[in-house]
């Protein structure tokens, strides 16, 4: 099903002039719940930002690996967290995660999967650890919200 969709995009594609850098320069984390349309949420076009996203939207080693490549390389000064209600990220303890896929697997997961219990907490959370990130420019340029999925709307943290 993917490559016909493939297929029927490829017969309409028209190379865009779009360039590697972003036309707003800004990045976006956010979570990677399907219910997130980050282009309609911000009113993005293709090309206008770099978008990050992971379960939780939480900043981890990766993340900061892609903005220096946005930030340092393709010139991105702004920063901006989208959170949102409702998040899977909120219903499950690390501790029994961990557990649950050790027993699965036979193995222990090397890394945290960062569950949180508290949205605006999680929000000023990853906020400063960008801010105190040495790797990250404009650190006065970051900002962090909440997605209402109920709503459509954005609340700033």
């Amino acid at each position: 099903m993917l490559l016909r969709n493939n297929e029927a995009h490829a017969k309409t594609f028209k190379t865009k002039s779009l360039q590697r850098r972003p036309k707003r320069k800004l990045a976006v984390i956010a979570c990677m719940d399907a219910r997130l349309d980050l282009f309609k949420i911000l009113g993005l076009e293709e090309g206008d930002a770099h978008i990050i996203r992971n379960a939780g939207g939480i900043v981890n080693d990766d993340v900061i690996r892609s903005l220096i490549i946005s930030q340092h390389l393709l010139g991105t000064e702004e920063i901006v967290l989208v959170h949102h209600t409702d998040c899977g990220m909120l219903t499950f303890d690390e501790v029994d995660l961990r557990r649950s896929v050790e027993s699965g697997t036979g193995r222990a997961p090397p890394f945290l999967f960062g569950a949180f219990s508290d949205l605006e907490k999680d929000v000023r959370l990853s906020k400063r650890r960008l801010r105190s990130s040495p790797f990250i420019l404009k650190k006065d340029r970051i900002r962090g919200f909440i997605y209402d999925v109920k709503s459509g709307g954005l609340k700033e943290v």
